[in-house]
């Protein structure tokens, strides 16, 4: 995204205890695990963006995935490949920007997935970020992403650009903006938007599971 967002991130994951930071949850979400479960998405090669602490990847790597997690922040990669090697999981870990270059692949992905981190890449860059989804998944692969929506009332401000107590902006998206970015790529098999439970007040998201054309 930028120079300026990498080292904020850095210093956050630097200077703040994992179970301070927000959106780091140990466990996984609900709407994954019931993903799993019903066999919607099933053991494949994978790739987590914007992984944090590596928790979702960890937990797709445990269940028989082939994961792969990128994150902006050299400091959560570092955490990461810690928490995976505490739990002896293999999992491999990188630093990329994904509105970026992203790194070579050997080969493409089976399922992408974006949990938490659409609201932080600016409307300026989305394009970038979808295409770049777009062109390192399989035919036919899917495509996961959880997002904030504009009538969540949780950050400073009305508008679709919001400021959190971390200092990191936030772009809040609405179904259609959402459709129209993905609507060039992707067949979207589901979508909803509902409120979960964070670690102190309830968020308003958007859920989408989308198929590549």
């Amino acid at each position: 995204m930028d120079r300026k967002t990498q080292q904020r991130f850095d210093r956050l994951y630097e200077n703040t205890p994992l179970d301070e930071i927000p959106w780091n949850h140990e466990e996984p979400p609900e709407l994954l695990v019931e993903l799993l479960d019903s066999g919607r998405v099933k053991p494949c090669r994978t790739l987590d963006l914007g992984c944090g602490a590596g928790n979702y990847a960890i937990y797709l790597a445990s269940k028989g995935f082939d994961v792969t997690a990128i994150d902006i922040s050299r400091e959560a990669i570092k955490i990461a490949k810690q928490n995976a090697k505490a739990k002896n999981v293999k999992c491999t870990f990188l630093v990329a920007d994904v509105t970026e270059n992203l790194p070579h692949f050997d080969k493409p992905f089976d399922f992408i997935y974006d949990w938490g981190l659409l609201h932080h890449v600016p409307p300026e860059k989305r394009t970038a970020y979808t295409q770049n989804v777009h062109r390192i998944l399989t035919a036919k692969g899917l495509y996961l992403s959880l997002c904030f929506n504009p009538k969540d009332t949780t950050f400073e401000g009305t508008g679709k650009v919001r400021q959190s107590n971390r200092g990191t902006t936030i772009y809040l998206s609405s179904e259609s903006d959402l459709k129209q970015l993905w609507t060039p790529f992707f067949n979207i098999l589901d979508f909803r938007v509902f409120y979960i439970e964070g670690k102190t007040i309830a968020h308003t998201f958007n859920f989408a599971l989308c198929k590549k054309y």
